[in-house]
């Protein structure tokens, strides 16, 4: 097992160590303009540049803030209804074709009317997140509340357990791990919508920085972006994996028992 980790951490360094490498010398041999595909040097030179005197580490702040921000409401509210909807068969019926219908509608497409309500400031890129962020959540605590073991739930309610006390001790810790996958995958997708709304209303982030690369012709810089909005994202997701090990360590690991 510990090989296999191995091997596969060396293939992962190997992987991105040809890709920069690929960066770095096929635009030159590919007779490639920098406006086009700047090379590995050139855009790191513009990264540094952004850096020093572009703001980049502050707009890289406001992203990564509206982000944890829409990530975070955008989870409570989507536990908060799945599991309301999860415990009522009424409130999923009367409710669930108004959420199918929102979840059918394009998110992003809400960025320019709540840009219209709310003005260039922060809140239309929270609530762009928030609304994307929203339904994984929702689905999976739903999809997991609805199918609790029920021989669980009777067990408990013997013993006298009351409604609070099944959903505590049943079926809220046979939500969790529904959760943590409905979390990896809104702590990705947080990053698309407020990048969306910063594209759409925004007069600072990353989003900004996108738009003035792109009026400027700096690809560099469209690229350096990129980048950081990917580091984001992949940090994102990285605490909700840490965090979802710190909670589910009593869970069975699928490896375990295997040579």
């Amino acid at each position: 097992m510990r090989n296999d980790k191995l091997l596969a951490g060396i293939g992962s360094v190997a992987l991105l160590v040809a890709f920069l490498a690929a960066w770095q010398w096929m635009p030159g041999l590919m007779k490639m303009p920098a406006f086009i595909l700047p090379n590995l040097s050139q855009t790191v030179a513009a990264g540094y540049r952004m850096w020093t005197s572009g703001g980049l580490l502050m707009n890289t702040g406001v992203t990564a803030l509206e982000i944890v921000a829409g990530f975070v409401l955008g989870s409570l509210l989507g536990v908060f209804i799945g599991v309301i909807l999860g415990l009522s068969r009424t409130a999923e019926s009367v409710l669930s074709p108004y959420i199918l219908a929102l979840q059918i509608s394009p998110k992003v497409a809400f960025a320019p009317l709540f840009v219209i309500w709310l003005g260039f400031t922060v809140y239309p890129r929270i609530l762009v997140a928030v609304l994307i962020v929203f339904f994984p959540v929702l689905i999976n605590v739903l999809t997991a509340v609805k199918n609790t073991d029920p021989d669980m739930i009777n067990l408990v309610r013997t013993l006298n357990g009351s409604r609070l006390t099944v959903f505590r001790l049943v079926e809220f810790p046979a939500a969790l791990p529904a959760l943590f996958s409905g979390l990896r995958i809104g702590s990705t997708l947080a990053v698309v919508g407020v990048t969306v709304g910063e594209l759409v209303g925004g007069n600072r982030g990353l989003g900004v920085l996108l738009v003035q690369g792109e009026g400027q012709g700096d690809t560099a810089a469209v690229f350096v972006t990129i980048v950081m909005l990917t580091l984001i994202g992949i940090l994102a997701y990285g605490a909700v994996v840490f965090l979802e090990g710190r909670v589910l360590h009593y869970m069975p690991r699928a490896s375990q028992g295997q040579a």
